[in-house]
C-alpha cells in the first residue's frame, strides 16, 4: 500500500506507514542521504513528520522524490543493550489501568514485569523512548485530560507503549509506578540511556530512590567579559537563541525563542548575528551596566526605563540600540500588548551552549536556569555589523494583542482533522477560543464554549505517537486544544485538527491569556 502523505500546516508533511519500523526506517535513510529543502524529520510509531522549506521544495515534489528512496535496514540486534529497571508499582493510576484491562493490581504488575520491552523511537522529551512490548494484551488509553505535571522517573503507559518520564512535565499517560533510573543526563558521553533497537525488563522493587535530575548547565555565573548584572529578574526571564534542530534522534525539540521575529529585530538594531543569545521575559526585569554596552529591545508594549548616571531618566525606543552607560539600570515594564520582550546586548551573551544552542528549554530541561538577582552577563563576540540606523523588521508593540482582543490566526486542516465531525471543523472556525491562565512555553491551553467533538469511530480511539510542530492545534479527548509553543513534546499521541501557518507562528509567543483566537482555514 502506497503511504498517506498528509499537510502538517504549510511547510511539512506528514508520512503515514502500515508497517512499524518504516518510519524509523526512512528517517535514518535521510539523515544518511537528505533530500534538498528538507529539514530534521521526526519518526513516529507508524509516521514520519518531514519539515521543508517552500522556497526550495514543495508536498509533491517530496512525494515523488521518497519513492525513489531506499530505506536503511533495521539495526543490527547484536548491537543492541539491554536494561532491567527497579520499579515500585505505586503509579496514581495503577488500579484505574487494571480496572481498564479487566485484571487486578497484581495481575497487571505481573505481564508488565514479565514482558519484554524494545525501544522503537525516542520522542516526546530528551531521553524518552517509546517502549513496544510483547505482550498485545497490554494496551492503555491515554487520560481525557493530561496532567500538568508528571514526575521525573514516572513508568507509565499510553497505547501499546510503556515510557519512563526523564523529568518533571506534562503527561497524558497512565501512571504505573516510578524508578530511578536516569534516562537522560547530558554529562554522559551517550545523554540517553537507551537508543532504538534496545531491550527492556522492569523488575519490581520495594523502594527506589528519588530521581535526581541531572542539571545540563549551571547559572550564568561570573563570565570572562562581564557587561550585565541582575538586580531583579521579572518574570520567567530566560536566554535564547533560535534553537536547537538537529537532536531528534535523542528526543530533542528545537525551541528557541518564542517570538523569533522579534528576537530577530532586536539582533539586528545591535548588529549581532541574528542567531547569538538575548534575553526573553515577561517584565519586571532590572539590569545594571557594568561597562558602557550597547542594547537594543524588541517584542511587547512594555515601559522602558534607563536611570542612574546622570540623575535623568530616559525611555529608549523599542527597535532602536542605545546606550547603557556604566551604573545605568535599565528596566523592563509589564506589558501592555502582547507578552514578551525581548534585550539583547551587543555582541551576544556569553552562554555555555547545550547541544549546539543556548537556549533554554523548559519542557526538556536544557539550556540555562532561568536569571536571578545577582546573575551577571558576559558578552560573546558575536557582533558582525554596525548597529541598525533604519527599520529592523520589528513587529509594532502597539499592534500585538491585549487580553481581551482577539487575533485571527491563519490555518491549515490536518494532519487529523478526519478525527473530527464535520460540526467539530465549523466550530473550529466560528468559535473564538480564550487563552488560559495555564498557558506557557510548552502551549497555550485554549478554551471556549463547546468543545471539538470526535467522529464516532474516533471516540475511544488512540492515536499512535507522532511527530508535532510549534502552531499544531493538538486536541485531548476533552475537546479543548492546546496550541503548542516553542518548548513541546517533540512527540504527541493527541490527534492535530490543525496547524497555524508558518508567517504566524511568530505571533504565539506574543498572545497574552485572556486574549481570544479565531482560526481562519486556509488552503496549502
Amino acid at each position: 500500500m502506497t503511504p498517506q502523505i498528509r499537510p502538517v500546516g504549510d511547510d511539512a508533511v506528514l508520512i503515514t506507514f502500515d508497517a512499524p519500523g518504516s518510519a524509523v526506517a526512512l528517517h535514518r535513510s535521510l539523515r544518511r542521504r537528505p533530500l534538498p529543502g528538507v529539514g530534521h524529520t521526526v519518526p513516529g510509531a507508524r509516521t514520519l513528520l518531514i519539515p521543508f522549506a517552500p522556497g526550495r521544495t514543495d508536498a509533491a515534489t517530496l512525494a515523488r522524490a521518497l519513492r525513489t528512496l531506499t530505506a536503511d535496514p533495521p539495526p543490527d540486534p547484536e548491537e543492541a543493550h539491554r536494561h532491567e529497571l527497579a520499579v515500585v508499582y505505586d503509579g496514581e493510576d495503577l488500579a484505574t489501568a487494571a480496572e481498564l484491562l479487566g485484571w487486578s493490581v497484581e495481575q497487571l504488575v505481573r505481564r508488565h514485569t514479565t514482558a519484554t520491552w524494545r525501544v522503537a523511537f525516542m520522542g516526546f522529551a530528551p531521553g524518552f523512548g517509546y517502549l513496544a512490548g510483547d505482550d498485545p494484551a497490554l494496551s492503555l488509553p491515554r487520560r481525557d485530560t493530561p496532567r500538568t505535571r508528571v514526575p521525573p522517573g514516572a513508568v507509565a503507559m499510553a497505547g501499546d507503549y510503556s515510557g519512563v518520564y526523564p523529568r518533571e512535565s506534562p503527561g497524558g499517560w497512565q501512571l504505573l509506578g516510578r524508578t530511578d533510573a536516569v534516562v537522560w543526563d547530558t554529562a554522559r558521553r551517550a545523554p540517553a540511556l537507551w537508543r532504538p533497537g534496545d531491550t527492556v525488563r522492569f523488575a519490581p522493587a520495594r523502594e527506589v530512590a528519588t530521581v535526581r535530575v541531572p542539571r545540563p548547565s549551571t547559572p550564568p555565573g561570573a563570565p570572562a567579559d562581564p557587561v550585565l548584572e541582575v538586580l531583579a529578574p521579572g518574570l520567567q526571564t530566560l536566554v535564547q537563541d533560535l534553537g536547537r534542530p538537529g537532536s531528534v534522534d535523542l528526543g530533542v525539540s528545537g525551541s528557541g525563542a518564542a517570538d523569533p521575529r522579534s528576537f530577530r529585530a532586536a539582533q539586528r538594531a545591535v548588529g549581532n548575528r541574528t542567531d547569538a543569545a538575548a534575553l526573553e521575559t515577561l517584565g519586571g526585569l532590572r539590569l545594571r551596566a557594568l561597562r558602557p554596552a550597547v542594547v537594543a529591545t524588541a517584542g511587547a508594549a512594555a515601559d522602558l526605563e534607563v536611570t542612574g548616571g546622570t540623575g535623568l531618566s530616559r525611555a529608549p525606543l523599542p527597535g532602536r540600540p542605545f546606550v547603557l552607560a556604566p551604573g545605568e539600570e535599565l528596566s523592563v515594564g509589564a506589558p501592555r500588548r502582547g507578552l514578551r520582550t525581548y534585550v539583547a546586548v551587543r555582541g551576544g551573551l556569553d552562554v555555555a551552549p547545550v547541544l549546539g544552542s543556548r537556549a533554554t528549554d523548559l519542557l526538556a530541561g536544557l539550556g540555562p536556569d532561568p536569571l536571578a538577582a545577582g546573575d551577571v552577563l558576559g558578552t560573546a563576540g558575536d557582533a558582525v555589523e554596525a548597529v541598525a540606523t533604519a527599520d529592523t523588521g520589528a513587529p509594532d508593540p502597539e499592534r500585538l494583542p491585549a487580553p481581551g482582543d482577539v487575533v485571527t490566526l491563519p490555518v491549515v486542516l490536518g494532519p487529523r482533522d478526519d478525527w473530527f465531525t464535520p460540526d467539530a471543523l465549523d466550530l473550529l472556525a466560528s468559535q473564538e477560543w480564550e487563552v488560559t491562565a495555564r498557558s506557557d512555553r510548552v502551549g497555550l491551553r485554549l478554551t471556549a464554549e463547546q468543545p471539538l467533538t470526535r467522529t464516532a469511530t474516533a471516540q475511544g480511539a488512540e492515536l499512535p505517537s507522532e511527530g508535532a510542530v510549534t502552531g499544531a492545534l493538538q486536541v485531548p479527548p476533552d475537546g479543548l486544544p492546546v496550541l503548542l509553543g516553542p518548548d513541546h513534546p517533540l512527540t504527541g499521541g493527541y490527534p492535530v485538527v490543525a496547524t497555524v501557518a508558518a508567517s504566524h507562528r511568530w505571533l504565539l509567543g506574543q498572545i497574552p491569556p485572556g486574549a481570544r483566537i479565531r482560526c481562519r482555514p486556509v488552503r496549502t
